[in-house]
């Protein structure tokens, strides 16, 4: 089933000024979308809005239907929150079963557990489980009502390294052939589940296409800032403008991976600061007035003059000069 929303809401909160979220999106029937964006931007809201949490202006339908009107147990979304929102005094069973008093034909408790791989939890009460098993049962109570669209807002933000890897891996294989909207700040985790990425900024969506699109071809340098590829003015570098096959002027960007480095290349550059990260450094190079960041295994010291290879093919111009007046 295909989810369409075109919506538009303002919040407030008590001395906190107004937030606008005006936002459109489309999802096909069996799609994961995931709505990427910096903390902030209105990516909760917007799904909160969409499952009928908020009123709004604009619709929301479902192949077509408007429910816009609807309240949201009606809705026929399975809606996974970030924080769980569990009920406590319930057993995880109950917790699963909670969704059978508003809809008839609803999945088995035992049976969805058990798939989870938290099977030997149906007694246990949400307070004494980890954040993993928590985000499972959660889940699981989501998966019960055999929703037509499933909404999930970061809920793999407050977990761990190892237990986030492992309930991606989980929920790639559930959302699979699934309709899902997914909500996420993590980069890795919307290349990991999404087949189209809606980026957010402003309670706007300022950007929809593949993850190749949105990470290799970015509208703006916000959006190539925040999916992490080097942003660079050409003004400020005219080393690279000129090392260029095509010269151009204005913002181009390339991913970090992109950019390989070594004794000869297009363009010289400094070492100026390593990082390590996990099996790799992210190593930033001064160039003229910019720095460029690449990945390396073994990283030169910092202060180490190089020269960097920009592949023309993974240079995206991002952002044309504007023509000089007349």
């Amino acid at each position: 089933m295909s989810l369409h929303a075109d919506v538009s809401a303002t919040f407030s909160a008590d001395g906190a000024e107004s937030f606008h979220v005006d936002a459109e999106f489309e999802v096909e029937r069996g799609e994961s979308l995931v709505i990427l964006g910096p903390s902030g931007s209105g990516k909760t809201l917007l799904l909160e809005t969409v499952a009928g949490f908020h009123p709004h202006e604009g619709p929301v339908t479902l192949d077509g239907q408007r429910v816009s009107d609807t309240p949201p147990e009606k809705r026929d979304f399975g809606f996974v929150f970030q924080d769980y929102a569990l009920f406590p005094h319930m057993t995880v069973r109950k917790n699963v079963d909670f969704g059978s008093r508003y809809h008839d034909d609803t999945r088995d408790a035992a049976e969805l557990l058990a798939e989870l791989g938290v099977g030997d939890l149906t007694d246990r009460y949400p307070p004494t489980l980890s954040g993993g098993e928590q985000q499972r049962v959660a889940l699981a109570r989501a998966l019960a009502v055999r929703p037509e669209v499933m909404l999930l807002d970061e809920p793999l933000a407050a977990l761990d390294v190892p237990t986030r890897q492992s309930l991606r891996d989980d929920l790639a294989d559930v959302l699979a052939d699934a309709t899902a909207v997914y909500v996420t700040h993590n980069r890795t985790t919307a290349r990991a589940l999404a087949d189209r990425i809606a980026v957010m900024n402003d309670g706007q969506v300022v950007q929809i296409g593949t993850a190749d699109e949105i990470f290799h071809r970015p509208a703006s340098p916000m959006v190539a800032r925040f999916t992490g590829s080097n942003v660079i003015d050409l003004d400020d570098a005219p080393s690279i403008r000129s090392a260029l096959d095509t010269p151009t002027d204005g913002i181009v960007t390339i991913r970090p991976e992109a950019v390989a480095f070594g004794d000869s290349g297009d363009v010289r550059a400094t070492v100026e600061r390593i990082v390590r990260e996990d099996a790799s450094s992210r190593v930033t190079f001064a160039v003229d007035d910019v720095t460029v960041e690449a990945f390396a295994d073994r990283a030169p010291a910092v202060g180490t003059e190089v020269w960097l290879t920009l592949p023309e093919d993974e240079v995206h111009v991002c952002r044309a000069a504007a023509p000089a007046a007349d």
